[in-house]
């Protein structure tokens, strides 16, 4: 499961449920269309039994990231962003 955070304020939609199987790749999807300047884009993943984990945080620089292994993009705009595992 990976829930998208953001700051108190902004309001954030994304699909509320995803599957892919072990080994195939996902795209989720994350629409912040009240971001501000300032603003940060936060992905966690929350695993049966632990704490939500950090996996991307970004202003609007696309990320690689390394666990799970992946890419956070960012809109131009930055009212959009997606985390490809």
């Amino acid at each position: 499961s990976f829930p998208a955070a953001a700051a108190g304020r902004a309001q954030v939609q994304q699909d509320p449920f995803l599957e892919t199987t072990e080994g195939t790749s996902i795209r989720i999807s994350c629409s912040h269309p009240n971001i501000r300047t300032g603003d940060f884009i936060h992905f966690y993943r929350q695993l049966p039994g632990q704490r939500p984990q950090l996996v991307a945080v970004t202003a609007k620089a696309p990320k690689e990231v390394r666990n799970p292994e992946g890419r956070l993009w960012v809109s131009a705009d930055r009212r959009s962003s997606a985390l490809w595992l």
